[in-house]
């Protein structure tokens, strides 16, 4: 979405979705006419309308106009929208400490071996979480509900990991958060923590993990299997 499209959609396009969501708009096209919408904002055709036209222009909905009306459907970058609000409620109502994020073991690119051990880290890593972690991670592909889910994470307490330099090159800070990771078959590692590098080639649908232990020995896991981790600590 551009810059300029974002700008356009505020709280009154926000609440147009929402409405077209209740109408099925996420399952697939729905008839709506401008009239009904205007009655359902308590507002006027041609503003309905206009915030039809700024929702699709973001990006956030598709429209199809026929004689009688026209067919709406909420797109991915709409339903992402949706589900970014519904965290920030959340965030705001919910009184659990702990986020449930599903996914996929899957092998890494190898940097996390070679950071952990860095000594300005693992000097922290011992103070901080209480143990020197296995000398790699455990990546975890997301899915996507989960990917929409991570943003919760902001309301969590971090555990901050600081950044430093040696002679050769500054290390960026990272933010470690507790986390215990749950097989499939109902194995659950609880002394874990998932950390995220300020510089770090993985996007917002993987994470990575760190533990005492190699976690892919403790729970016998291999690439594709389906684990769920659970960040932040039960009530």
């Amino acid at each position: 979405m551009s810059v300029s499209a974002e700008s356009a959609v505020g709280h009154d396009e926000l609440a147009v979705l929402k409405l077209l969501a209740f109408e099925g708009g996420l399952e697939g096209d729905v008839k709506i006419s401008c009239s009904h919408l205007a009655d359902r904002l308590n507002a006027s055709n041609q503003t309905a309308s206009r915030r039809l036209q700024r929702l699709e222009s973001a990006g956030l909905l598709e429209r199809d106009t026929v004689s009688d009306g026209q067919w709406v459907a909420i797109t991915d970058d709409g339903e992402h929208t949706l589900h970014a609000e519904y965290e920030d409620y959340r965030r705001i109502f919910e009184t659990a400490s702990e986020i449930e994020l599903d996914g996929t073991v899957t092998s890494g690119m190898g940097e996390g071996r070679h950071y952990i051990s860095l000594p300005g880290y693992k000097r922290q890593f011992e103070d901080r979480l209480g143990y020197e972690p296995f000398p790699g991670t455990l990546n975890v592909d997301l899915r996507d509900d989960s990917v929409r889910r991570r943003s919760a994470i902001g309301s969590l307490e971090p555990v901050p990991i600081d950044g430093w330099e040696d002679e050769d090159r500054t290390y960026g800070p990272a933010v470690c958060h507790r986390a215990a990771v749950e097989t499939a078959d109902g194995d659950r590692y609880e002394n874990a923590h998932i950390i995220a590098p300020e510089r770090t080639h993985h996007d917002e649908d993987q994470l990575e993990v760190i533990a005492p232990d190699k976690l892919r020995e403790e729970l016998a896991l291999e690439d594709d299997d389906h684990v769920t981790v659970y960040v932040g600590d039960r009530q």
